[in-house]
């Protein structure tokens, strides 16, 4: 009896068990909304090489 009080009370093994759930809940945020996610990335990639093109149009190097 008191080795399950003792194993009850110790907290030590709670912090693994929350950084492990944490993992787990942003593994299924990005699985589900996968499909958004690359539309954004992808989106913004294309913004910033469309406008690398643009930067530098009114320099003159005189």
């Amino acid at each position: 009896m008191k080795q399950i009080k003792r194993f009850w009370q110790e907290e030590d093994g709670i912090g693994v068990v929350e950084i492990i759930l944490i993992l787990v809940i942003l593994i299924m945020i990005i699985v589900i909304f996968r499909t958004q996610i690359i539309e954004i990335v992808q989106s913004a990639f294309e913004q910033i090489t469309g406008g690398a093109e643009t930067i530098n149009t009114d320099i003159d190097m005189d």
